[in-house]
């Protein structure tokens, strides 16, 4: 259970990135900044001083990469969400990326007010990409490989009907708390469905879930 003040690390190797992203987010009284890295191992040490709810990591990272601290945070810190940053709406890292356990896919010129919300929903155990990306991310990965599809189709099937339609709103975008209203059940079922989905489909996060969900399906 995050606290009532969400911690957050900020790791980019550009001091003025840092500055500006701990400007915005600190403008929000229910969250805080509690270090700064500017390389990826000095990411990793900050993570497990302070065990902050999120952490934002840029991917491009001096002394261990931003997709290998994303790895390493995401095995021994599991509790620490993290979300990456660029400035690429296309990179050929973001699959790795969310593999490696990222839930958050972020972009550096964002609207401040959206980057807030995307930490507040990074922080209540939602997946967030930012809109810019999404679509061309996910279809990125289906058309590397068609295969992907079947066997993608194949894993869905051990999901209920129920369950099928929660993770169809997921991979959409939406928030527990929107999917709940949408199938007219509690933000707590929700999350109910969204933990058995995890275990069936072996997946460590929303957005492996929603990756599935994009390969099996076309009208995401």
């Amino acid at each position: 259970m995050i606290s009532s003040v969400i911690s957050v690390v900020v790791a980019d190797d550009e001091k003025l990135v840092r500055a500006g992203i701990r400007g915005v987010l600190e403008t929000a009284q229910d969250i805080k900044v509690v270090a700064e890295a500017a390389t990826g191992s000095e990411a990793l040490r900050l993570v497990h001083q302070h065990r902050p709810d999120v952490l934002l990591l840029d991917i491009h990272m001096p002394d261990g990469d931003g997709l290998a601290t994303a790895e390493m945070v995401s095995k021994h810190v599991p509790s620490t969400a993290v979300a990456m940053l660029t400035t690429f709406t296309h990179d050929r890292y973001v699959e790795r990326a969310l593999h490696s356990g990222a839930v958050g896919f972020l972009l550096k010129d964002m609207e401040p007010r959206a980057l807030i919300d995307a930490v507040r929903s990074i922080a209540a155990g939602d997946a967030f990409l930012a809109p810019q990306v999404t679509r061309s991310v996910l279809t990125t990965f289906r058309e590397r490989d068609p295969r992907r599809a079947n066997r993608a189709r194949t894993r869905l099937a051990a999901l209920s009907d129920l369950e099928r339609k929660v993770l169809r709103l997921l991979a959409q975008g939406l928030s527990n708390a929107e999917i709940a209203r949408s199938c007219h059940m509690s933000e707590g079922s929700v999350k109910a469905h969204v933990s058995r989905m995890l275990v069936k489909l072996d997946c460590a996060n929303r957005v492996q879930l929603a990756m599935i969900a994009y390969d099996a399906e076309d009208n995401y």
